[in-house]
């Protein structure tokens, strides 16, 4: 199982920092986290992640970016790159977002080049997919990155909902984003986005590898019940 949390842009610093201390003491006391039956990641913004990965330092949760740079190198003012980010302990990382998509104008091809990007330095790419689920990977995977490849399905109505979207319009999406990424890669993941919480990872079953969570774990405490579910399923 995997279960990854996004802080978008909710905390300041402090409260970041803050968010992670609780975060690492309760990880350290979770035998599912260390022998790697459940794997987590968090996603504090660029500026946090120094202190996330110094927080977290010496536990299994591994730390992931909400963004990355499409290009290597160069004058791109205020991006950030895949060889710094890996640099700075970066593991995994947030692409493709709906979010992104709509108020910063990234296309297809911007995301293929950040997938790849990304991938060269050793960070697995999370491809978050939900107005056109396959045509969007398949686009995004149109590099052939090398290593692992995890997908988050955010259909667009249920981001920010109160709820998420209802079991029998998941599966099928899920199930088949599983069977294209398989063309591209042995290593691949496929998670459910989008308002999850506590009971949804049980009543999926295995038509999922996980889930990415937002503003529900942002209490440390709904996060743990997420890991409980996933432990004893």
């Amino acid at each position: 199982m995997i279960v990854g949390v996004s802080l978008k842009m909710y905390f300041g610093l402090r409260q970041a920092h803050d968010w992670c201390r609780a975060v690492a003491e309760l990880a350290a006391h979770r035998p599912e986290l260390a022998d790697g039956r459940t794997v987590l990641f968090v996603a504090p913004s660029h500026v946090a992640i120094p202190g996330a990965a110094e927080a977290f330092a010496g536990t299994p949760v591994r730390i992931a970016a909400q963004d990355v740079a499409a290009a290597e190198r160069g004058a791109y003012t205020g991006e950030v790159s895949a060889a710094e980010l890996a640099e700075a302990g970066v593991r995994v990382v947030e692409i493709g977002h709906a979010e992104r998509r709509a108020r910063f104008g990234e296309t297809d091809e911007i995301v293929a080049a950040k997938v790849t990007v990304a991938a060269r330095h050793g960070i697995t790419p999370l491809i978050c997919v939900g107005a056109d689920p396959e045509a969007e990977l398949r686009a995004a995977l149109s590099g052939n990155p090398p290593g692992p490849v995890w997908v988050a399905y955010e259909p667009l109505a249920y981001i920010g909902a109160p709820k998420p979207a209802p079991t029998h319009e998941i599966t099928p999406v899920t199930r088949r984003l599983r069977e294209v990424l398989a063309e591209y890669t042995a290593d691949g993941a496929v998670l459910y986005g989008g308002s999850a919480g506590p009971g949804l990872f049980g009543e999926l079953g295995d038509s999922v590898d996980g889930l990415f969570l937002g503003r529900f774990a942002h209490d440390p405490a709904n996060l743990i019940k997420v890991l409980d579910e996933g432990a004893h399923r």
